[in-house]
């Protein structure tokens, strides 16, 4: 005899359905009337006029389009060098300021201080530092191409930070996972690579995407020492036509490739909740 629902649990069914629809109702209702205030508020205000004319310009973001789309493949190849190294050195500092053998403290004494100092000074002054001074010192056989060098400080800001999220993660991890893998003979480099980094490394996925989102973003840092990047091109354009419409345009390709990974973000954050509680 097959199972069906009892009138009761119809009844709930029913009451359930009523409710998220009224949710999603009012939810529409309220969007749809902030959206329309605000841009009511906007378009009525007493300079809208300037700023369209200052930053909504199509023929300007035409025209800006190309040299802009020129500068963001400099942002995206950055990112894409520097993103892989971001998380190998930062799981590097993290597992050295793990260690307890007493012959590695000052090993651990200068990951401990890495991290408080690329954490601590801003990641422009670190690219303008790296841009700048490294050059300046005359040093054989060390490039002088921007690129690189710029690339070399947003890893060093980003690894501080990248380490303290692997740090976290391995900080998560249970005791009894290190004792279990001990009880096993494991030893500590053991225990750490085959127990507590793949269980670590799980649990900080969303988070690192944040960083990796911040990451890309911050590429446009690199305007700072003349890399003519989308951020700059878009100066560059602004400065000679005295309009602002490429600002806006160079937003946009950064958006392109923020969005997706910000939502791939949130999925991850959601599968990580659903796992959580389905133990």
């Amino acid at each position: 005899m097959s199972w069906s629902p009892s009138e009761r649990e119809l009844e709930r069914q029913a009451v359930r359905r009523r409710l998220r629809l009224q949710q999603i109702a009012v939810a529409t209702v309220v969007t749809v009337v902030v959206a329309v205030g605000l841009v009511v508020l906007v378009l009525s205000s007493p300079g809208w006029d300037r700023v369209r004319d200052y930053f909504l310009s199509w023929s300007h973001a035409r025209d800006s389009f190309a040299a802009i789309a020129e500068g963001f493949w400099i942002n995206i190849r950055i990112f894409l060098v520097a993103e892989p190294c971001v998380l190998v050195l930062g799981a590097v500092v993290a597992i050295a300021r793990q260690t307890t053998s007493p012959w590695l403290a000052p090993l651990r004494l200068l990951a401990t201080g890495y991290t408080d100092l690329f954490r601590g000074v801003p990641s422009i002054l670190v690219v303008v530092i790296c841009g700048i001074g490294i050059p300046a010192l005359g040093l054989a056989g060390v490039t002088s191409s921007l690129f690189w060098l710029t690339t070399f400080a947003l890893v060093l800001c980003y690894g501080a930070y990248v380490a303290e999220v692997f740090r976290a993660g391995i900080l998560a991890i249970h005791p009894t996972q290190v004792a279990s893998a001990e009880a096993l003979a494991l030893t500590r480099a053991q225990t750490m690579r085959f127990v507590v980094l793949p269980q670590a490394v799980r649990r900080v996925v969303p988070p690192l995407m944040n960083d990796l989102v911040s990451l890309q973003k911050d590429t446009a840092l690199i305007s700072a020492v003349g890399v003519f990047e989308a951020l700059r091109a878009a100066q560059d354009y602004q400065g000679y036509n005295f309009n602002g419409t490429p600002l806006l345009v160079a937003a946009a390709y950064f958006l392109v490739v923020a969005v997706p990974l910000t939502r791939l973000t949130d999925w991850l954050m959601r599968r990580q909740i659903e796992k959580e509680q389905g133990r």
